[in-house]
């Protein structure tokens, strides 16, 4: 546990942030974790300065700052659901990224059932190729297999669980925390 608190601190990562009930999605989930005896921290606890104008200077602090937290949590639950697209929020993968190269532990949770390469064959034109592998028509260019639910570096490096309160329970039953 980091050294400031007793309570395992929890970041929440997630493309929560750009949804227009953003706050009380993890208004939810800071309560979850107190309920566990953990604190979450969400990347809306990074404060910019409002008077900033610059944009290249706002997204500088944001970064900066969300890394800070990640640096000062002990662990990371990370929405990957499928946003804009096949593939989860590539902010929020840089993150769990980050987290892992840092030895934090990584509970991700809002992927969806069975394998990304099904998925893809589901969503675009593909087909199965002389080597077995799925490939698009246009181009064929292989989609990942393994049959792995999210790209091999995401699935392998951490756990997938079915939802944000499931993340929570593991991370607690990791330090041993019980519901209050």
């Amino acid at each position: 546990m980091n050294s400031t608190s007793s309570r395992p601190r929890i970041y929440l990562a997630g493309p929560d942030v750009f949804h227009t009930d953003a706050a009380a999605i993890y208004r939810r989930l800071k309560a979850q974790c107190d309920l566990l005896g953990m604190e979450g921290v969400a990347p809306t606890d990074n404060e910019v300065d409002a008077n900033l104008q610059d944009a290249g200077l706002i997204a500088q602090r944001i970064y900066e700052g969300n890394v800070a937290l990640i640096r000062s949590a002990d662990a990371v639950i990370a929405n990957l659901q499928d946003f804009r697209g096949l593939e989860p929020d590539s902010g929020t993968v840089f993150e769990v990224g980050y987290a892992v190269a840092l030895g934090k532990p990584v509970v991700a949770y809002g992927v969806r059932p069975g394998s990304y390469a099904d998925r893809v064959a589901a969503a675009i034109p593909c087909m199965r190729a002389d080597d077995g592998e799925w490939r698009e028509v246009d181009g064929g260019v292989m989609v990942e297999g393994l049959g792995q639910r999210l790209n091999l570096m995401i699935a392998r490096s951490t756990t997938i669980v079915d939802s944000a309160q499931a993340a929570l329970d593991h991370l607690a039953r990791k330090w041993g925390k019980a519901r209050r």
